[in-house]
């Protein structure tokens, strides 16, 4: 489409906020895939209530689904808004704190009635009480415009109303010169059993484009101009997905069947809606009566010769506790994936935490470590899921994925690798060089041994949760054969450091301060490190992605700069784990534990306040 007569913007970020009925994940996915097609970069972030149908239009109630997008990297969602839409007076209430002063905010003007007003809980009407003062205000009757253009659709007034969304999302098309080509053959797609829901929703969404075409109270167009990227094939992928992806590419690149054995649970589920799709893809997927059933399912499964997986967030992870110390007594290559949540119990289900970092490492009976990675973006949960299936399967010991929520529902462009790419994945499957099988016999410089697939002749032998004796696998109660078996399984693990990329430094390579992540708070702390290092300040970052073991170069980085500074979605679990690695480093903690990911300025502030 033209853009002719368009402001150019380097970035925006854009927020959209109404009921949680109101449409709006579906509106700013619909926003971003447009934006992600046209090439720009972008990252988004997805806030949505707890419960399942919160009161309407209350502040408890609202859903919000904010973007960046640009024609430069973009690693966050953004600090504050350029752009808010709000659906109602509740969305404007609970969304106004993100709206940067000057920038625009676009109401549904009807939904601004006394009742909803006061159901907000504002005294009196805050588009006349001065409250939006320092904001440019676009009063646009939504609802009403929404109905006009639906008359004689024979729609009733409730599915009239739920096409609003489109209005609001066609004004944002023509605001920000995109097209409308893509939503509208989705919504074909979508609805094609109901073609007339597809034509009203398109009429919609043509509606509230054609009225910023001509309303002379929105200000110009603008445009965001394509990013410099690589060449290649991409595709805009979730955190979820990525880690759903990223475990079948393993299973095909070890020609082993994939098996998810899980029970649902938010932010996990997703991982299995994904795999379900896929069952022409060797993947078989199980929906668990609970939580042990699942992780019990994927260790018999993972002992039977396949890629055994299972997904949870923090409550149901403390359940599969003791199955996955069967794992680890038995050395099968389980991988678990944790979606954290703010937690703990029931906690904040739908808000973002990186608190079960302490139950990941230390969360089982005896001393029974595993391999734990954590993914820094939401693409990177491609990689390291499938680096967790390699490192496990390598190692025959199970490892878990320490994803989050805002990983798993935040999105960005991918580009599509080709597996003749991905590294290479031997799985320790024992063939004629280990006969006579001796199941826990031990390659001398791994540690790892070697899996029988069962029912092969001549390597019959017996597993379960009681010690084994070194070698055989026989049941032993041998004082000194247990303190050798732990030890051995100990030092298997910490021997992953040799396989496992070194500790990567960004920014300063040395200097006044280091600042340390680990998984999904890359974004936030990569814009600000970088922010301040281009600025000349000797400011380095150091982001883990590889948790346990760490990476063999960890004291070496550490050591490269005079402060550190341990940054985390909890009160400093990171810091205490480094710190009885390395107690003669001093280093300091800044946390945050609001059920939200870091803003740029808050890491930034933290920084300049410790250099």
């Amino acid at each position: 489409m033209s853009t002719k007569g368009a402001t150019e913007l380097e970035r925006v970020v854009i927020r959209f906020a109404g009921d949680s009925g109101d449409g709006m994940q579906l509106t700013g996915s619909q926003f971003s895939f447009t934006s992600a097609l046209i090439g720009n970069d972008l990252a988004t972030f997805p806030d949505f209530p707890a419960e399942i149908r919160a009161p309407q239009g209350t502040v408890e109630g609202v859903s919000g689904f904010q973007v960046q997008i640009g024609k430069v990297d973009v690693l966050t969602p953004g600090d504050e808004a350029d752009v808010l839409v709000a659906m109602n007076p509740a969305a404007l209430k609970s969304n106004l704190k993100w709206v940067r002063k000057g920038g625009n905010i676009i109401v549904d003007l009807d939904a601004f009635e006394a009742r909803n007003i006061e159901k907000a809980g504002f005294k009196e009407n805050p588009l006349n009480s001065g409250i939006l003062n320092d904001y440019l205000v676009i009063e646009a009757p939504i609802s009403s415009l929404t109905k006009t253009a639906l008359e004689g659709s024979g729609l009733d007034n409730k599915s009239i109303l739920r096409s609003k969304n489109m209005f609001a999302l066609g004004i944002m098309y023509w605001l920000f010169s995109r097209s409308m080509d893509q939503t509208i053959q989705f919504l074909n797609t979508k609805f094609k059993k109901k073609p007339e829901i597809a034509e009203a929703n398109i009429k919609v969404l043509q509606a509230g484009f054609y009225y910023a075409e001509t309303v002379e109270a929105l200000p110009s167009s603008f445009e965001v101009p394509s990013a410099s990227i690589e060449p290649g094939i991409y595709r805009h992928i979730s955190g979820n997905t990525a880690t759903a992806w990223g475990l079948m590419a393993a299973a095909e690149k070890t020609g082993k069947k994939l098996f998810l054995g899980s029970y649902p649970i938010t932010p996990a589920s997703d991982i299995l809606h994904e795999l379900a799709k896929h069952k022409g893809m060797n993947v078989m997927t199980m929906q668990a009566e609970d939580e042990i059933a699942a992780v019990c399912s994927a260790i018999g499964a993972t002992f039977a010769g396949s890629i055994g997986v299972t997904t949870s967030a923090g409550p149901g992870i403390a359940l599969k506790g003791e199955a996955i110390g069967l794992a680890g007594i038995t050395e099968l290559p389980l991988v678990v994936v944790d979606v954290q949540r703010g937690g703990p119990s029931t906690g904040l289900p739908t808000k973002t935490e990186q608190a079960d970092l302490n139950m990941a490492l230390y969360g089982r009976n005896s001393d029974n470590p595993i391999i734990l990675v954590a993914p820094s973006t939401p693409a990177d949960c491609f990689d390291m899921s499938y680096e967790a299936v390699r490192l496990a399967h390598e190692h025959s010991t199970p490892a878990m994925i320490l994803s989050d929520g805002y990983l798993a529902n935040g999105s960005e462009p991918w580009k599509f690798p080709a597996m003749a790419d991905l590294p290479a994945i031997h799985p320790r499957v024992a063939g004629k060089e280990q006969e006579p099988y001796m199941p826990y016999a031990r390659d001398t410089k791994t540690l790892a041994r070697h899996l029988a697939i069962p029912g092969t002749p001549g390597m019959e032998h017996r597993i379960g949760g009681l010690e084994k004796e070194d070698g055989s696998g026989n049941v032993s109660y041998d004082p000194e054969n247990h303190d050798k078996m732990v030890r051995l399984r100990c030092e298997k693990v910490a021997r992953i450091a040799n396989h496992i990329p070194a500790q990567e430094i960004l920014c300063a390579q040395e200097g006044d301060l280091l600042v340390v992540g680990w998984g999904g708070t890359y974004g936030s702390l990569h814009t600000a490190t970088n922010a301040l290092f281009q600025e000349g300040k000797k400011v380095g970052q150091a982001h883990f992605r590889y948790i346990s073991p760490l990476p063999s170069n960890t004291r070496e980085v550490l050591e490269k700069f005079k402060k550190i500074l341990v940054c985390e979605l909890n009160m400093g679990q990171f810091l205490g784990y480094l710190r009885t690695q390395f107690p003669d480093i001093p280093m300091e903690s800044y946390t945050k534990i609001q059920g939200l990911p870091f803003t740029v300025s808050e890491i930034k502030e933290a920084i300049l306040k410790n250099i």
